[in-house]
């Protein structure tokens, strides 16, 4: 639990193998399956950084499939 104000404090963005993000409270060490993304701060601006560059919300794997089926066709 974050406590009862869980906007303040400094956050990361974290990506997992299939390039899917969120944010993650900067103190605490991240999650197996996680690594950070470069970009650290307010939970805002966190958010609004993924608003901006995870501009393809399907999974990796999803993807990869789709371009594969696509080299078949």
């Amino acid at each position: 639990m974050l406590g009862e104000n869980e906007d303040s404090g400094e956050f990361e963005v974290v990506v997992n193998h299939e390039e899917q993000y969120s944010i993650w409270p900067a103190d605490r060490a991240v999650p197996d399956g996680w690594r950070t993304a470069g970009q650290r701060g307010a939970k805002r601006a966190c958010l609004e950084w993924i608003d901006a560059n995870w501009t393809d919300m399907r999974p990796l794997s999803l993807r990869e499939a789709l371009r594969g089926a696509g080299d078949r066709a």
